[in-house]
């Protein structure tokens, strides 16, 4: 059965690697399943279609046969257990791998996606002066801790998991704010992850449909 994912038709990000169907990408790239991608806009997304497979009208999704999933830790932890590559065979290490991916959405994650809401959605509102500096001190916070786990460490438990998968997704996120620079450990964990083969191979094939759509953009 060919798997089916869905896409920005034109990431917000410009195709650099921050739009949630990167991970997806990155995950099938990994454990070497072929896929295709169905192109969405944003108007698209909020159609009835469209909201078939994603209640909330977001991006990505995923289609195998008659299974549909949504939400990009539920697509990754799916093809973690049915295929190698991602997960450990040791128990106990899937376990803990497991319980990293949780921890990338649950805990690293919401503090970023705050400061992403206070730089481009409340950057203009009164308050956002002093809620900034508390926003980026909780993601400082995180870091420290994270960064005091992995320690001199390559991955965060062994070897690389879909955990790491996810932890460097989201952690790229921080990039253009400068304040993951501040942690080099951490830094240096998000390009090896970047390094991999699979997330190149992922990276270049979300850049290529946006260096397309704007050369279309551009033609027209």
């Amino acid at each position: 059965m060919t798997i089916i994912i869905t896409a920005f038709e034109r990431s917000p990000d410009g195709g650099k690697g921050l739009a949630r169907d990167t991970r997806v990408r990155w995950a099938l790239e990994e454990v070497g399943q072929p896929y295709e991608v169905r192109l969405v806009s944003f108007r698209a997304m909020k159609e009835p279609a469209h909201l078939r497979l994603h209640p909330f009208g977001q991006i990505p999704t995923y289609e195998e046969g008659d299974l549909v999933l949504f939400e990009t830790g539920a697509i990754v932890l799916h093809l973690a257990q049915r295929h190698t590559g991602l997960l450990p065979d040791d128990a106990n290490a899937r376990a803990r791998a497991i319980t990293w991916m949780f921890a990338a959405v649950n805990t690293v994650e919401p503090p970023i996606l705050d400061l992403v809401i206070a730089k481009f959605q409340e950057g203009d509102k009164p308050w956002a002066r002093e809620r900034l500096p508390l926003v980026e001190d909780r993601i400082r916070h995180r870091l420290l801790q994270l960064s005091a786990r992995l320690g001199s460490g390559e991955w965060l438990d062994g070897g690389f998991s879909a955990g790491d998968l996810m932890m460097v997704s989201v952690l790229l996120r921080l990039r253009p704010s400068g304040i993951l620079d501040e942690f080099p450990a951490l830094a240096a964990y998000v390009a090896r992850g970047e390094a991999r083969p699979a997330y190149q191979r992922a990276f270049a094939a979300q850049w290529a449909v946006n260096a397309a759509g704007s050369q279309a953009g551009n033609a027209t």
